[in-house]
């Protein structure tokens, strides 16, 4: 995988940089395994505006992925590597010997070709999925249930992993990429290896029309509103907004605590590290 630069021809292309998907499929995606997504423009079903800034974009449909890697004991072969509009990472078109296609999230380095498969004691190689007792402490892991047969929840964005630090009674240590450690029970599965497409933290979308393409819409700052609209607004003259950052709702922007889950408290060792 490999970046793309381009020529300064234009304002846009000058600072520009994306993603090289030359490896990637080129075709459609199997109709089967995809479903409908209709827009909402950010809008709930009474039409109002619950999440602002959304809207427009092309059309999507939605892959619908195994998150669960249920079909133990039965080799599957990477037949391809395909983009996904609805994720940063990439999907790997499985094939099963029963002739049963599934789409699952690509691991990096991984190849069309390469077989994997899920189950108990099962080898410790890319793409292959596995409760996590069976994994060894140090080995990197994407796609993690935090209960059994609940699907894959953590780690499943591009170029992201987590890695086992050691285990605890019926708990494997968890170590997260935001820093935070916490304890998993160890029946629950995981996937071997970091999420591909580990080079989207470095695109530069080079132009404000590539967002809306995507379906971001412009943002207008606090400040520069009236007061009507929002905290930050009003005053005489360009100012600073007069009090601490706040959503247009009144709630503070930054350092605010909104975890409400108090039952999964004990699970968690350690907290995230703290953003500079």
């Amino acid at each position: 995988m490999s970046l793309k630069f381009f020529k300064s021809y234009t304002k846009s292309t000058r600072g520009t940089v994306l993603v090289d998907k030359k490896h990637l499929w080129k075709g459609k995606p199997i109709k089967s395994l995809t479903v409908k997504s209709h827009s909402t423009g950010g809008r709930n079903n009474l039409g109002r505006i619950t999440s602002r800034h959304k809207g427009g974009g092309h059309k999507q449909k939605y892959r619908q992925i195994d998150f669960y890697r249920k079909k133990d004991d039965m080799k599957a072969k990477i037949e391809r590597i395909e983009y996904d509009p609805n994720r940063s990472a990439y999907l790997a078109l499985i094939k099963y010997e029963d002739n049963l296609r599934n789409y699952i999230i690509a691991p990096n380095k991984i190849s069309v070709g390469d077989d994997v498969v899920s189950g108990r004691n099962k080898e410790i190689k890319i793409g292959n999925c596995m409760p996590l007792m069976d994994i060894p402490p140090g080995t990197d892991i994407h796609n993690i249930e935090l209960k059994p047969n609940g699907g894959g929840k953590i780690a499943r964005s591009a170029g992201s992993s987590a890695q086992i630090a050691g285990s605890d009674d019926n708990y494997c240590i968890i170590k997260l990429g935001s820093g935070e450690v916490r304890k998993i029970i160890n029946t629950a599965r995981a996937t071997i290896g970091t999420v591909s497409n580990v080079d989207h933290q470095n695109i530069k979308i080079g132009k404000a029309g590539r967002n809306r393409w995507k379906g971001v819409r412009p943002q207008s700052r606090g400040v520069v509103m009236n007061p009507v609209d929002h905290p930050h607004g009003g005053g005489e003259g360009k100012t600073s907004g007069g009090r601490d950052p706040v959503s247009p709702w009144g709630q503070s922007a930054k350092g605010l605590k909104t975890r409400k889950n108090k039952t999964t408290e004990k699970y968690i060792i350690s907290r995230r590290k703290k953003r500079n």
